[in-house]
């Protein structure tokens, strides 16, 4: 398969309603092949690192569309730093596409941001120290979202690609006993990938603070950009401008802000709706420390 950049690739079908089969054939026919200029391609100026189902597709959307930022060639995340270390520097390369051809469609040369989107990445144990030993010069984006939505809207997003059919006041409850051990066992062997880890931890996934910390601990703080998914999208132009100077890339107008990926639904259990509230209110001292704004969900709280 001779090589193939981003325009060919979407020619062939990949991405359109071809079958799920055939697109993972061409993309690994690509990835196998851009192997070989690995160290002609870009490697990513930025990751977009998270939270699940905090907004991180539409905000991948708006910077695919920003004129100085370079998406992967083939998907919207490429899950290197949790489910494919393995693979190796040279398999994550051939995502990006080569320098050259970058540089040839921008004549005035401009600098360039290139970046992915993976929404593992945040709380994978083992990704910050990945992402800080292989890309030390990285910028960090995390995008947070009122935790107890989010846990709502992961469970309705698990349940409807079929990783869970528990009522989501069960798979709340019993969540520390489901997901026990786990963390733990990714640690201790770096090759074990747990589904129920990754799948059921709805309440673990929003304890931010302690997520964030991994990668401040580890990166230096004026390379991590926190957005919350509620300002977002209250003021996107706002926020998004924030973005792009913290990038250190041009403003750019003509966005198209839109809401992807959304899940309606019913409401959410009262009980199980104050059982989170509550959980989560005893960390919102913790994330405001780490950074530096008070999260929009608990705007209507006193400062006691």
């Amino acid at each position: 398969m001779r090589l193939l950049e981003r325009r060919e690739v979407s020619e062939m079908g990949v991405g359109s309603s071809v079958p799920s089969g055939v697109k993972r054939l061409v993309r690994a026919a690509y990835v196998g092949t851009s192997r070989l200029t690995a160290s002609a391609r870009l490697e990513p100026d930025f990751l977009v690192v998270g939270g699940q189902r905090c907004g991180t597709t539409s905000i991948f959307r708006a910077f695919e569309q920003h004129p100085d930022i370079v998406r992967p060639t083939l998907n919207k995340g490429i899950n290197y730093f949790d489910l494919h270390y393995g693979r190796g520097p040279n398999w994550y390369r051939a995502h990006f596409p080569r320098a050259r051809s970058v540089a040839r469609s921008r004549p005035t040369g401009e600098a360039v941001a290139a970046f992915e989107a993976s929404g593992y990445y945040m709380f994978h144990p083992l990704a910050p120290e990945r992402i800080a030993r292989d890309l030390p010069n990285v910028k960090i984006v995390a995008m947070l979202r009122d935790p107890v939505e989010r846990a709502f809207s992961a469970w309705k997003h698990e349940t409807a690609r079929g990783f869970d059919d528990w009522s989501f006041e069960r798979a709340i409850a019993e969540e520390g006993e489901r997901t026990l051990g786990e963390r733990d066992r990714m640690i201790a062997d770096p090759n074990y990938q747990s589904s129920t880890y990754r799948h059921h931890s709805y309440v673990a996934r929003g304890e931010y603070a302690a997520q964030l910390a991994q990668f401040y601990a580890r990166l230096p703080a004026e390379n991590i950009h926190v957005v919350y998914s509620e300002s977002f999208f209250d003021e996107p132009e706002a926020e998004f401008d924030r973005l792009t100077d913290f990038l250190g890339v041009s403003r750019s107008s003509g966005i198209n802000f839109d809401r992807h990926n959304a899940r309606p639904s019913g409401p959410m259990p009262g009980k199980t709706r104050a059982v989170l509230t509550e959980h989560y209110r005893t960390q919102a001292a913790d994330l405001e420390s780490l950074v530096g704004r008070r999260p929009p969900w608990l705007s209507g709280d006193s400062e006691d």
